[in-house]
């Protein structure tokens, strides 16, 4: 048998269920490289629909000619959301979207990703679905009781993290709904859609020396290691594994977790936190939050949170924590924690000595105020989990397993932390550098901040140190506004087009002022926002469609040749 095999074995090619795999002994890990036989018969399938597009314009091919295309949605928040989704309605507009063999996103191009891909084969209807998009961004709105309704479910789960924090506020905030579907659903429902790829990384692995570990791909089929070649079927990722098997059955993690996962590198983690408890502390001041706790100690209780939230919000925007420091000793002058040893803010506080504490007090609050509400005990938790600042946490499906090449360290864990991929590269290359998808041409479309060319510099660099086949690349760096299309290619390697969103065509002589006003930590975009974004990221597929159809014919005949 394959080390591979267990998965070939069930109806159409998918893996059985997690429902199904709570009594059995045998691994349900997939140890190789090979793709799983559902996305190998998506391929094959799309293949003759990509062959009819490129003949539509002028590109005969057989179909063992036909190319791999894929495009590639960088980071960037609601930026990058709109932009992909302004990129694909007009890509479809110039007949090109049935090119597209895959679809990989980083960050905020995964939230348009999960939004279109909520419609069946969406490529073949892409106005409405924009459409429907477009007036769920405008016109939706998630309150704050739908949000602590969120974090009261998912704050009873296994491995709850500041993620689920993160996507109950901010991520429903952006996307204005709670999209509690999960990614299996999908299975069978996009059979004329490019194959999805969303992608997050290790981050227990994000440095040097465990590159290849990092690298994490999740799709409706499997999720696992893009490069070191370990998956499990995706309906199972969330649940407890030892030595490849099924321990505890968990339920599937819903597409809002799935968009804070994704999603999660907006800011820096100072911004992140102080943000995350701004929202915390208004919720929680909320009058009819409160109001109906009948306990003796309510009001006692109710100063010790509040403190201890506007104490970490004054901490992390830098001002004199003293009255906060002086109000929480007074109020917990008698309180000693579990082991007996008395509170004490001391001061000059730092980051350090102020998790302590805090955690410290989130631990015994129950402790001294026993009476109080479920909602308090939301509160603590979500508290103590950002003290804590654990980011996706998920049982380890590769625990206690033998993998030749997986790292002993990924191994021998029981759990392991994802998070958004943007914080190691801000574009999703290694998803489609997995030699098995023989991917040809590569569409980079960036969304990111900053400098134009990082994402694509940084790939070919970790490229480099990894020995995976990659263009040179050759620019002249950000003196000036980038141009709309660049092509970097060579005979060894997936040619890969890079297009920044903010370019010297686009946006001639505004690029820095298109930038200042679609910052990627800010309020949810106006209705205005939105349709001017959509129309620059529209008129890049316009303006570059000839060059676009151009290198997608150069690839075409080099694979004549060979």
């Amino acid at each position: 048998m394959r080390r591979d095999e267990p998965f070939q074995r069930s109806i159409l090619g998918h893996p059985p269920p997690a429902s199904c795999l709570m009594n059995t002994t045998e691994s349900i890990v997939r140890l190789g490289h090979s793709l799983n036989e559902v996305e190998r018969q998506h391929v094959s399938n799309r293949r003759e629909t990509v062959q009819q597009c490129l003949q539509k314009h002028n590109i005969p091919c057989s179909l063992d000619e036909v190319p791999n295309i894929a495009v590639l949605g960088s980071g960037g928040g609601e930026r990058a959301m709109i932009g992909l989704l302004g990129s694909l309605s007009q890509l479809g507009e110039e007949g090109l979207l049935d090119c597209i063999m895959y679809l990989s996103g980083v960050s905020g191009s995964t939230w348009c990703m999960s939004s279109v891909y909520k419609e069946p084969d969406w490529s073949t209807k892409m106005e409405t679905v924009e459409q429907n998009i477009i007036h769920r961004l405008v016109c939706g709105h998630v309150s704050c009781t739908e949000q602590y309704e969120r974090l009261k479910k998912m704050c009873e789960r296994d491995n709850f993290s500041v993620t689920d924090i993160w996507a109950a506020f901010v991520v429903s905030s952006v996307v204005k709904e709670i999209d509690e579907h999960v990614l299996t659903e999908q299975r069978g429902q996009h059979t004329r859609d490019p194959y999805p790829i969303y992608t997050v990384i290790d981050q227990k692995c994000s440095h040097d020396t465990l590159y290849k570990d990092v690298w994490f791909e999740i799709t409706p089929d499997e999720c696992g290691s893009s490069l070191t070649g370990a998956f499990v079927d995706s309906s199972a990722w969330e649940s407890q594994f030892d030595k490849g098997a099924v321990t505890k059955k968990l339920p599937e993690n819903d597409m809002l977790y799935l968009q804070g996962l994704c999603g999660s590198a907006l800011a820096d983690w100072e911004e992140i936190i102080k943000w995350i408890i701004e929202h915390l502390l208004h919720l929680y001041t909320q009058e009819n939050m409160w109001i109906n706790v009948q306990a003796p100690n309510k009001e006692e209780g109710y100063e010790v949170l509040c403190t201890l939230l506007e104490l970490s919000v004054c901490f992390f925007k830098r001002e004199d924590v003293s009255i906060y420091i002086k109000t929480i000793n007074q109020l917990l002058q008698d309180k000693h924690d579990k082991k007996g040893q008395k509170i004490n803010f001391e001061e000059p506080v730092t980051e350090e000595s102020l998790r302590k504490e805090i955690l410290r007090v989130c631990d015994s609050f129950f402790d001294w105020f026993p009476d109080l509400l479920s909602f308090w005990d939301v509160i603590v938790k979500c508290l103590m989990k950002l003290w804590q600042w654990d980011w996706g946490t998920t049982y380890n499906f590769l625990h206690k397993m033998t993998a030749a090449e997986v790292h002993p360290s990924i191994l021998k864990s029981e759990t392991r932390q994802y998070e958004d991929a943007g914080l190691l590269l801000n574009s999703p290359y290694f998803s489609v550098l997995r030699k098995e998808r023989n991917v040809d041409l590569i569409i980079s479309l960036d969304f990111s901040a900053g400098d134009p060319f990082a994402t694509v510099d940084a790939a070919a660099k970790i490229c480099k140190d990894l020995q995976i086949s990659f263009p040179s690349i050759v620019h002249l760096g950000t003196g000036e506004e980038p141009d709309d299309f660049y092509v970097f290619k060579d005979n060894t390697a997936p040619t890969v087009i890079h297009m920044p969103l903010f370019n010297a065509v686009n946006c001639k002589g505004e690029v820095e002022k298109w930038k200042n006003r679609y910052q990627t930590f800010q309020s949810p975009y106006s209705d205005k926002m939105i349709r001017d974004l959509l129309e620059k990221a529209a008129l890049n597929i316009t303006n570059t469609k000839e060059k676009l159809l151009k290198e997608i014919q150069d690839v075409v005949q080099r694979k004549k040749k060979h």
